[in-house]
């Protein structure tokens, strides 16, 4: 029977069980997953929040496919204060360089000026809080190579900090760094607006 998790991927954490180098991996957290497990996508590993781990193997197929163009909700603590029309031209779409695309013009998306959220921990190597800085939610529908980040530099505004906090419905807000939860099949892809696999 295959099995399915939701984790609050930590800062500074691959998103993967094996790696060559010494760094800090999936199977360091405090959680024993069964074998043959993966994560579904990834996150760099100086990103942190939503990651899907499953032992499914079908479900990469089915999930990762351009066309299903699944909502992806981001929070981002960007350098200085964004002015609308930079807001806007995030919004419209901006050039960013992918390693199969090369110049690639961002799809429409949805930006929103927020506030750091009551929820989110602290984490090491904070952006200070006396400079200039703006949080901004981004909700894409498309995951290109390290996009939120190149997306924010494209309009003069580095990202500090990066959270995915949604995938559809799926979120972890309130879970903490580090904490993986169980769901069943039906649940998750209820969630994700998927089909349920045979």
């Amino acid at each position: 029977m295959e099995r399915y998790f939701i984790i609050y991927k930590p800062y500074k954490m691959l998103s993967q069980f094996v790696c060559s180098h010494k760094k800090r991996l999936l199977g360091d957290l405090d959680f024993d997953f069964p074998p043959g497990t993966n994560a579904v996508g990834r996150l760099d590993d100086n990103s942190e929040g939503l990651l899907i781990l499953t032992t499914d193997k079908k479900m990469s197929g089915t999930f990762l496919l351009p066309e299903k163009q699944h909502k992806r909700v981001y929070l981002v603590q960007v350098e200085k204060i964004l002015s609308p029309e930079n807001k806007e031209q995030l919004s419209k779409g901006v050039y960013i360089t992918t390693p199969r695309e090369g110049q690639y013009l961002t799809k429409p998306c949805g930006v929103e000026i927020t506030t750091k959220p009551d929820w989110l921990t602290i984490r090491g190597h904070e952006f200070r809080s006396d400079l200039p800085q703006t949080w901004i939610k981004l909700t894409l529908t498309e995951g290109k190579f390290h996009q939120v980040r190149k997306m924010t530099a494209a309009v003069g505004h580095p990202t500090k900090r990066l959270i995915r906090t949604h995938i559809e419905k799926l979120s972890v807000i309130g879970m903490q760094p580090g904490e993986v939860k169980e769901l069943s099949q039906e649940d998750l892809f209820t969630l994700l607006n998927l089909p349920l696999l045979n």
